[in-house]
């Protein structure tokens, strides 16, 4: 075994220069075990917030799915499980029907027999009368209608200038395209989302007509100022009413997100298009004016426009009650939803009920909510449905004691269903302005079919300049 080193037989300076050295050894351990602590501290610091985290996502996981019966997801979004196939036998088959007749046929024609299919004898001079009827439907050939125009002139005698004729009424110089063809382009176009290629196409196939996308663009573009006069004077009449109903969807403008806003109530309906989703839309839309009462879903920019009783919808209410009981709260969820349901059936019967009985509805469903609301729920979403409950209860049950008051917003919802139909067939607008003169057109159909005037006859009323009138 060797020896090891003397520290003994080191010199002075040899010792002072291993001393210096196991300092400066010793000073770095320090600041690495310093270096360390924090790093472990910061560690156990973050190993908090993630455990916190995972806590969270993992009492998420045990939450029930978001589905089209317990949340405001679309039905479109909704995965239906399949069905095994069902074996039971048919039922009993149902008494036959035919088409009924046309009320007003284009022409008739009335067959006399002239011998019987059975002997062959000749029956001309027999009494006949009708033992058969039925209608034979066809249509006319399609071909487009062109009327040239040729305009005369010549050199006056008197003054020595050229002199052409004037043009026909209804035949003026400009646009080829008569209003019936610009009806029928706009209508395909917005009601039922025929893009732009396709419809030139179908004008090509069906009607014998060559038009370019350009002049289809230029069709809807000279369109606009007729639809914004027509769905100015739907505005007013909507503001001069007492009651308005509200709703909107998101659509795509150009690379942008924008929003389809629709107001109406009773027989007029006008849609709005916006780049925004808060109450300027809605503020811009009434100016000065304030209606008594208002019926919405719970959105902060439709709420408090009312200046009497806003009534928040029970169906949006509803899912939101079904997903509170889908996450495990039986308790204050499962009478809530029986006493929401309860509610609206009453809506559906106060044609018979009286205004006293009617009251009478309204006070019992006062009291049984607030039973309810001593109930102490189960889980978090059973707790934040209960908040929530507390914080609209004043909006529950307007409708019991007002008749011109639905108990939902599904009016609003079938209302704005063409255009979310038109935002998955099209993809939306490139423009601004093809997205407002949209929402115009939007406002005359619904309008014209709450009014039972048919879609084209509207249209043609529109770009005529002539309100909408029931029966046109």
């Amino acid at each position: 075994m060797s020896a090891p080193t003397d520290y003994f037989i080191l010199t002075s300076a040899e010792k002072d220069a291993l001393i210096a050295t196991l300092l400066s050894r010793l000073d770095a351990l320090d600041k690495r075990i310093t270096t360390l602590e924090a790093e472990n501290a910061a560690l156990r610091r973050e190993n908090v917030v993630l455990r916190e985290e995972n806590a969270g996502l993992r009492e998420k996981l045990n939450l029930p799915p978001k589905t089209p019966d317990n949340s405001g997801t679309p039905p479109s979004q909704g995965h239906k499980p399949s069905g095994e196939a069902s074996n039971k036998p048919k039922g009993q088959v149902h008494a036959g029907a035919h088409r009924p007749l046309h009320p007003n046929p284009t022409s008739k024609r009335e067959v006399m027999a002239t011998q019987c299919q059975h002997c062959t004898a000749d029956v001309s001079g027999v009494v006949q009368t009708a033992v058969q009827s039925y209608d034979r439907i066809e249509i006319p050939e399609i071909k487009p209608d062109v009327t040239r125009v040729t305009l005369q002139g010549g050199i006056c005698p008197c003054c020595a200038k050229r002199f052409k004729a004037a043009p026909p009424q209804g035949l003026e110089p400009g646009s080829p395209f008569g209003p019936n063809l610009r009806a029928f382009a706009i209508y395909l176009r917005a009601s039922h989302a025929v893009s732009f290629e396709r419809l030139a196409r179908l004008m090509s196939d069906l009607l014998g007509l060559q038009i370019s996308e350009g002049a289809l663009v230029n069709i809807l573009d000279d369109s606009r100022k007729a639809f914004a006069e027509q769905t100015s004077l739907i505005r007013a009449r909507l503001l001069c009413g007492s009651t308005l109903q509200s709703d909107e969807t998101g659509m795509r403008v150009g690379k942008r997100t924008w929003w389809t806003w629709v107001f109406h109530h009773d027989k007029d309906c006008c849609f709005i298009a916006a780049p925004s989703r808060g109450k300027t839309v809605v503020e811009a839309f009434l100016g000065g004016t304030r209606p008594d009462y208002w019926v919405s879903d719970r959105l902060a920019a439709q709420m408090g426009w009312a200046t009497k009783e806003h009534q928040v919808c029970l169906a949006h209410l509803l899912r939101d009650v079904q997903y509170a009981i889908d996450a495990g709260d039986n308790l204050f969820a499962p009478p809530l939803a029986k006493l929401l349901r309860r509610a609206c059936a009453i809506g559906r019967r106060r044609e018979k009920l009286a205004d006293a009985t009617l009251r009478s509805y309204a006070v019992k469903l006062d009291n049984r909510l607030n039973e309810l609301l001593r109930i102490a729920p189960q889980g978090n979403e059973g707790e934040k449905l209960q908040r929530m409950i507390k914080k609209w209860r004043l909006h529950l049950f307007v409708f019991v004691t007002n008749r011109n008051l639905p108990p939902t917003n599904n009016g609003s919802e079938r209302a704005i269903r063409p255009c979310v139909i038109f935002r998955k067939v099209t993809n939306c607008f490139r423009s601004e302005w093809g997205a407002k003169l949209y929402a115009d057109i939007r406002s005359v159909l619904e309008t014209a079919r709450r009014r039972a005037i048919d879609p084209l006859t509207a249209i043609r009323l529109t770009l005529n300049g002539m309100p909408l009138t029931e029966g046109a």
